[in-house]
């Protein structure tokens, strides 16, 4: 997606040659217009698949994944990091490591928003070593539900999560796919 592409080019900002911080447009402070854009893509791109949950997780993949929701016309269930009070004692459960937070956590979303035989689209902000997109697909697969595919907003290609996953055989589209990036040369997309 090149008006996406443009703005990483534009507002990205490289630390070491493995974290992009994309917090002034996307995951911090968010763009409308471009976080439309971004939906209607998903929406063209999985358009031919039936889709009648659109998941994400908690909290920077929820932007995109409204705008998703809304072009397919399905309700939005985002995953939570942790438990709540108030939340259903019957959940799917699985663990995903973030490297942004450098922590393990119990990804968690109740039984009642993921039904048997539905299909699932998952969206989610990035994708580098896979383990959020693995626990999503894994709580989609506990429900007895399909994971139709992954829309993935930014690939670090470098990393192993992407090819991983598509060789097992989960279809992963993903709007700017980065073959490589560092502080002194930017961002190189594939």
């Amino acid at each position: 997606m090149e008006q996406l592409k443009e703005r990483i080019r534009k507002d990205g900002r490289v630390i070491g040659n493995d974290i992009l911080k994309v917090d002034s447009f996307l995951n911090h402070q968010i763009d409308p217009a471009l976080t439309d854009a971004i939906g209607a893509e998903f929406y063209r791109l999985f358009s031919a698949e039936k889709v009648d949950r659109v998941l994400t997780i908690e909290a920077s993949g929820i932007a995109a994944a409204v705008m998703t929701a809304k072009y397919f016309g399905c309700p939005l269930v985002f995953a939570k990091k942790s438990r709540t009070v108030n939340q259903s004692a019957s959940v799917y459960t699985s663990k995903a490591f973030s490297f942004t937070h450098k922590t393990e956590s119990n990804v968690i979303v109740s039984k009642e928003y993921i039904k048997p035989g539905e299909n699932v689209l998952i969206i989610d902000d990035f994708l580098a070593n896979g383990c959020a997109l693995r626990a999503l697909r894994d709580i989609v697969l506990q429900a007895g539900a399909n994971p139709v595919g992954a829309g993935i907003i930014i690939e670090k290609a470098f990393q192993p999560g992407g090819k991983d996953l598509r060789s097992e055989g989960l279809r992963i589209e993903s709007l700017a796919r980065i073959k490589s990036m560092s502080e002194q040369n930017g961002v190189e997309f594939i």
